[in-house]
């Protein structure tokens, strides 16, 4: 594997690491400006004061009232829709511009007929991690195929050294950032039910009151609870199934890579004495 590959993909996960972190502070900036401009502006509510109740109706009002909390779940809410077209448009561009099973069996093809130039040529069109990790594997079967010192299970070996190598370097760019989908998918949740049990304490508190209940402050205890419990499940739920999907998609890949490294390699074993 070349060290300018090498430095390429240190590039690309310094900057993935980068935008995580941009990510995730713009996200807190966009719920806060919703939060306090738009769900807490005064027109939502009645009398012109966010501490009162929200006009009939108003659904914004109604999220304000989940209390501070609230921007803490968008903020994840947000994150998770970042990140989950972030891994789409990076497996989308893994994946390559053609079929896979189509650019395999060309290769192949190719490989059968003793063209590797060929083969070189066809995993510059496709690219993507599949078309990254066969042409380091043509590179280096042609580079054995002009070798007369080694032996060839000596070539064999270094074949699939190197495959393994540049497979070893496609991979973490592949399952980047899906740890910040399976955190959020568990996280969100439980700062959904902190917010709730917040809720419920106010809520509580109001029926606790001297003589009657004081109602408002009962059903904005009521709202805080219910608003948090919604926002951490639909975070989770949406977090736990692009995280599947995903990794699904990364798995299929994944074999995928084996696949053609595999069949390189018992091309080359086939074809060389």
């Amino acid at each position: 594997m070349s060290k300018t590959n090498e430095q390429g993909n240190g590039f690309f996960k310094a900057l993935s690491s980068v935008f995580a972190s941009i990510a995730i502070l713009v996200a807190l900036g966009v719920s806060l400006v919703i939060f306090i401009f738009v769900m807490g502006n005064p027109a939502n509510f009645e009398g012109g004061n966010p501490a009162g109740q929200p006009l009939p109706g108003n659904l914004l009002a109604m999220l304000y009232k989940g209390g501070w909390v609230v921007p803490v779940l968008m903020t994840t809410l947000l994150v998770v829709i970042i990140f989950v077209l972030e891994r789409y448009i990076m497996l989308a561009k893994a994946k390559g511009k053609g079929r896979i099973d189509t650019f395999v069996r060309e290769v192949q093809n190719d490989l059968n007929a003793n063209k590797i130039d060929e083969a070189l040529v066809a995993c510059d069109k496709q690219k993507g991690s599949i078309a990254n990790v066969m042409r380091a594997g043509l590179t280096k079967y042609k580079e054995l195929k002009l070798d007369t010192v080694l032996e060839k299970d000596q070539k064999v070996l270094a074949l699939q050294k190197d495959l393994e190598e540049s497979t070893a370097l496609e991979l973490p760019m592949l399952s980047k950032n899906l740890v910040i989908l399976s955190t959020l998918a568990s996280v969100c949740v439980l700062i959904g039910l902190f917010g709730t049990v917040l809720g419920m304490i106010k809520a509580f508190a109001a029926l606790a009151t001297a003589g009657s209940p004081d109602a408002l402050a009962l059903a904005t205890g009521i709202s805080e609870a219910l608003i948090n419990t919604a926002f951490g499940i639909a975070g989770s739920a949406l977090a736990i199934i692009f995280y599947n999907y995903f990794s699904n998609k990364i798995d299929r890949m994944t074999f995928k890579i084996d696949e053609a490294g595999f069949s390189l390699i018992q091309t080359f074993a086939a074809s060389t004495k």
